[in-house]
């Protein structure tokens, strides 16, 4: 199962159903069910099985009592039920097994309780009362409800520059270190790496929402979400590649709606194709960190980018990082770099191969994996410097864009003349 079925708000879909495995259960459940204000018709003959079979073509109830008397295999049938509820169901077993630790595996499997057969009247409104309490109870956010909510989005000016590795760095920063309650939302749906890197499976919540962003609420966001500590979840998706994106973005700002409501941070780890594609994603963004590398290419398509954020995302703070710097032999000086922006670098992140190995082989976020490194401490400034714009409410100054010659703003008219006549010394192969 790849969430628990999580707490909210039971909304328009039946308060209960139930599938249960005898007719001396039943006589004891429908009264019971009654009581309660619910459908007796909604008891059900047969157990779990029946239970995956009918929810798959169905919609799921907020309670489920399910039997699993006659399942084989409690645990592996309990995670196909879970492909076919709906988000936030709260899921009852009952069976005739009395073991501690299948009792143990089913709660951690997300099982909101486990009642052993014979089942009492007395047993089973307690149980149904404390599944429908469940519903009322206010939904928890970690830490100071006073906080304001930030979001960053992490967008690499090219490919491969380790904005992804970036995002998952500030996220787990954001949670253990300053104790947020952290969203990381991995928006390269085929290829993202951000639950690999967490050493986590992404699970089908992205997919799930841009396939039904009309079932994106809270209960969606609590069910869907991987997590991967106590106060940082991900939502991502590895999707077919030969399944391409199919949205007009709504999803995306459910999602991020979703996670303001839910959350004190949201991390997006935001390709470049995106923004084109979805400029409204970075409408309620506080923090645009831009990862860079001292190349022309990465400082033609920065001085692009910060136009861009400077029409479609004013309200946004945006961050220069440039990420594994060379001790020399860079494409371009940073001096020359910062001149053809027109702004200075904030953060330069020194190049580490052997860290990043070392986070790779260990299934870590680098800076979770490398804690003493100097790249790492770079990434906590940048995780300060990102709360600190954020709830300064982005004040940080914007320079201001200019246009004109990419080659004349950088000066590198004698370096790419240089590359030229190497190029041209160099003896044809």
């Amino acid at each position: 199962m790849n969430a628990p079925w999580k707490s909210g708000p039971m909304g328009n879909r039946d308060p209960f159903a139930a599938y249960i495995c005898d007719e001396a259960t039943l006589d004891v459940l429908r009264p019971v069910v009654v009581e309660m204000g619910w459908a007796p018709e909604k008891c059900y003959r047969g157990g779990l099985r029946n239970a995956v079979q009918s929810l798959s073509i169905s919609a799921s109830p907020a309670i489920l009592l399910v039997d699993l008397s006659e399942s084989g295999d409690p645990l592996n049938d309990i995670n196909a039920l879970a492909e076919v509820c709906e988000p936030g169901t709260v899921v009852i077993a009952t069976g005739q097994v009395n073991d501690v630790r299948l009792y143990r595996d089913l709660l951690a499997s997300g099982i909101h309780d486990y009642l052993l057969k014979p089942l009492s009247a007395t047993q089973l409104r307690d149980a149904l009362t404390n599944a429908q309490a469940v519903f009322s109870a206010p939904r928890h956010v970690d830490g100071d409800g006073d906080k304001p909510h930030i979001a960053t989005a992490i967008v690499g000016t090219r490919g491969g520059v380790g904005a992804s590795t970036l995002a998952t760095s500030l996220a787990w920063l954001f949670s253990m270190e300053h104790q947020r309650s952290t969203a990381l939302l991995d928006l390269d749906v085929h290829f993202g790496t951000g639950a690999l890197s967490l050493d986590l499976e992404p699970g089908r919540g992205l997919t799930d929402a841009i396939e039904n962003p009309s079932r994106i609420d809270g209960l969606f966001i609590e069910r869907a979400m991987i997590r991967a500590n106590d106060r940082l979840a991900i939502m991502s998706a590895e999707a077919p590649i030969n399944a391409p994106l199919m949205t007009d973005g709504t999803a995306f700002l459910q999602l991020e709606e979703e996670f303001r409501q839910s959350f004190e941070m949201t991390v997006i780890d935001l390709p470049r194709n995106m923004l084109i594609n979805f400029p409204h994603l970075l409408t309620e963004v506080n923090v645009v960190a831009l990862v860079s590398e001292l190349t022309l290419a990465s400082a033609r398509d920065t001085i692009r980018i910060l136009s861009w954020l400077k029409s479609n995302a004013p309200g946004a703070t945006p961050m220069i990082v440039c990420n594994r710097m060379l001790t020399s032999g860079s494409e371009i000086s940073k001096a020359d770099f910062e001149a053809s922006i027109e702004r200075k670098i904030n953060f330069m992140i020194p190049l580490d191969q052997k860290a990043a190995v070392n986070a790779a082989k260990l299934g870590q976020t680098f800076a979770e994996a490398n804690k003493s490194a100097k790249s790492a401490q770079v990434m906590r400034d940048i995780a300060g410097a990102i709360l600190g714009a954020g709830e300064a409410g982005g004040a940080e100054e914007k320079a201001d864009g200019k246009s004109g010659s990419l080659l004349d703003k950088l000066a590198l008219k004698s370096l790419l003349g240089s590359k030229k006549d190497k190029s041209a010394a160099m003896p044809a192969e």
